[in-house]
């Protein structure tokens, strides 16, 4: 079984947004939310056209996003490709 090998960059923080953060900026709509546990940026998942969760990590190699979906409790490390 593989695991995260980054969970210690994890930080206690709260969503910057009530939703992603760039489509609120541009006008525009996603699918579903995901926080960085680094950081706390809120973005749209890779199922919205825009995919600023996985822009995000590109751009911050902040690797450890969760959801903020009701009724999911589950993390995804990009670079370890682990759902935890």
């Amino acid at each position: 079984m593989i695991a995260c090998t980054h969970l210690d960059l994890v930080q206690d923080v709260e969503p910057r947004s009530r939703g992603c953060e760039e489509c609120l900026q541009m006008g525009d709509t996603w699918v579903h939310l995901r926080e960085c546990l680094i950081c706390g940026h809120v973005g749209c998942c890779d199922s919205s056209k825009n995919k600023h969760a996985t822009k995000h990590f590109h751009k911050t190699l902040h690797p450890i996003i969760r959801s903020l979906e009701p009724e999911e409790d589950w993390r995804w490390c990009y670079i370890d490709e682990v759902l935890f």
